[in-house]
Order: structure tokens, then C-alpha cells, then sequence
């Protein structure tokens, strides 16, 4: 049985994806990126093996504090998600009819 609890894990990928992202949103040509990646990925893995919660709670306060001191300032925002350039631009026309009026 595993020392850590799902919502620990979910905590460690959700960390690791963003620092993935950001990472991302520094370089983004991706062969580049692509070397950063498995950098990252080492760095994670070294601690992958340790089983005491208090030594594992600091760390991860640690990288939490030290990815948002770092994270890009203007991360990169596809066009068509929320934020984007073309978000909801040119959306097509309501296809319901208008509800009717009533006489006042």
C-alpha cells in the first residue's frame, strides 16, 4: 500500500504539469522545451522514493512558493480559450426564436 493519499498525488501532478506549462511559456520552441522537460521530470523523481509526510510537505511547499515566484509574468494563451485573442469572436447567431413581447 502506497504512503501517499490520492488528493497528495493529484497535488504532486498538478505541480508538475504547470511547471511543464510554464516551462513552455519561457521557450517555446519545443526541442528546446523537450530537454527542459525531462529536467524537470528528473527533479521530481529524485523524490519520488521519500516516505516521511513532513519531509514531503516541505518540499512541496518549497517548489509551490518557488514556481510562483518564477512562473511567466504573461503566459502564453491559446486564441480560442478563455482570455484568448479570438475568444467567442464571431460566435454564430442564437438559433432560438425571441421570446415574444407582451402588450403593457
Amino acid at each position: 500500500m502506497s504512503a501517499y493519499t490520492a488528493a497528495h498525488r493529484l497535488r504532486v501532478k498538478t505541480l508538475y504539469k504547470a511547471y511543464l506549462k510554464d516551462a513552455l511559456d519561457w521557450t517555446i520552441q519545443r526541442d528546446i522545451w523537450r530537454s527542459q522537460a525531462l529536467e524537470i521530470r528528473a527533479k521530481f523523481e529524485r523524490n519520488r522514493n521519500i516516505q516521511d509526510p513532513r519531509r514531503v510537505e516541505i518540499l512541496m511547499q518549497e517548489a509551490e512558493a518557488h514556481f510562483q515566484k518564477n512562473k511567466h509574468p504573461d503566459p502564453q494563451i491559446w486564441p480560442k480559450y478563455f482570455g484568448g485573442t479570438r475568444y467567442e469572436r464571431n460566435l454564430p447567431p442564437p438559433m432560438d426564436p425571441p421570446a415574444p413581447m407582451g402588450d403593457h
